[in-house]
């Protein structure tokens, strides 16, 4: 029986047939063909569209093949590439979470580009899991960008818990969202987003609960460097406005060996404080950092910095300022010598003068009692030497 020869015009309609959207199985039983010359005539057209010549050498069919599948993926990323830039630049998204819409929409099957889930998922950026878990439950993109940004807000109002709606919009801003400063104010009441100040009605204000014990029981010695170090944040005025310090002083020394100053009191200038003082001591294991209930010490980025140094933190009571009086005793000294000698104009006219009296005079030239007439840096120097002839 003679084999059937088919025209190039008719291998053609038959590929277009298939592309169009027909199965395989009805077009062989409309057009009388095999299922294996029809599937050799859909892999040759698509060597042809990549500009690549058929060829009847199987192992050059199945390299061809490899290169036509990575072709088509890389067309696909760069299908969900651009659709996400698009999308992302009209909507002015900010939160990964809220492409999901659009992976959705790529991998519908009326898609003009359709694109797989995990495909997309994977040039994206996030799991196949995530992505069904939204779709058991889809959301708007409203609504999840309103609970990114309340996220944002709740970790920006953790740092600076003093900060009203404006400051927070300030601080998204800073972050690089463009959102309204009424917008803002919505979500913070809808989140309970609210600044301490407005709803103090005591002396103390309602302190949360402490995140570590007290491990220093208002014993302020220490017979060895980096032992305990003692932390705490002053604040003084200026014809700008307020200056915050976060100073972190050794009980054995009394030297100040980290400190930070900011214009806000928010929980990086605690952190930044703490760095400081890890990096100026040679990164020392298992001091203890003793501190009030303050939020900014109570924040789960100091946390996260003392379990990263491996510090022990410690806490005092609430209101009790006996717990860390030593620290207090240095903020005392700093007021008398520094904050209240004169009005101060600006933030960095009264920066350089902490910096310059905490460096130049407390450190190097104010003789302390404790210590047996000795400055700070004078006590360290014969605690060291004593350390070294001993080893």
């Amino acid at each position: 029986m003679p084999k059937n020869v088919f025209s190039d015009e008719f291998k053609r309609d038959a590929v277009a047939l298939v592309e169009s959207g027909i199965p395989q199985k009805t077009v062989c039983k409309d057009l009388g063909v095999s299922k294996s010359a029809l599937q050799a005539w859909v892999r040759d057209s698509r060597f042809q569209s990549h500009g690549m010549t058929p060829s009847t050498d199987p192992v050059e069919r199945r390299e061809m093949a490899q290169a036509v599948k990575r072709i088509r993926e890389l067309e696909m990323e760069n299908e969900v590439l651009r659709r996400a830039a698009a999308y992302l630049s009209q909507a002015h998204i900010n939160a990964p979470k809220m492409i999901y819409p659009l992976v959705r929409e790529m991998a519908a099957a009326g898609a003009q580009v359709r694109v797989p889930v995990a495909v997309a998922c994977r040039v994206l950026g996030f799991s196949e899991q995530a992505y069904y878990q939204w779709l058991r439950s889809p959301k708007s993109a409203r609504e999840i960008e309103e609970a990114h940004l309340i996220e944002v807000l709740r970790e920006l109002h953790e740092e600076d818990p003093e900060g009203g709606y404006r400051v927070l919009a300030d601080d998204l801003h800073d972050l690089g969202y463009q959102i309204s400063e009424r917008r803002v104010w919505r979500l913070c009441k809808s989140a309970g987003i609210q600044s301490v100040i407005v709803k103090r009605k005591r002396r103390y204000p309602q302190a949360g609960e402490p995140v570590g014990d007290d491990l220093v029981q208002k014993d302020f010695t220490a017979g060895e460097l980096d032992e305990k170090w003692l932390t705490d944040i002053t604040e003084h005025w200026t014809g700008e406005g307020k200056l915050y310090l976060c100073a972190i002083k050794d009980v054995c020394s009394n030297r100040i060996v980290g400190y930070a100053i900011d214009r806000r009191m928010k929980a990086s200038l605690a952190v930044r404080a703490l760095e400081n003082a890890v990096v100026q001591r040679g990164y020392p294991e298992g001091v203890i950092v003793h501190s009030d209930r303050g939020s900014q010490f109570r924040s789960r980025k100091f946390q996260k910095a003392l379990k990263r140094y491996q510090l022990r933190g410690s806490m005092g009571r609430v209101g009790a300022c006996g717990d860390n009086a030593a620290m207090e005793s240095f903020f005392s000294l700093l007021q008398k010598n520094v904050l209240d000698r004169k009005a101060w104009a600006t933030r960095e006219e009264l920066r350089l003068a902490i910096v310059s009296w905490i460096e130049g005079k407390y450190h190097r030239k104010r003789r302390q009692r404790r210590l047996g007439k000795l400055t700070p840096v004078e006590f360290e120097t014969i605690m060291r030497s004593a350390v070294a002839l001993a080893a």
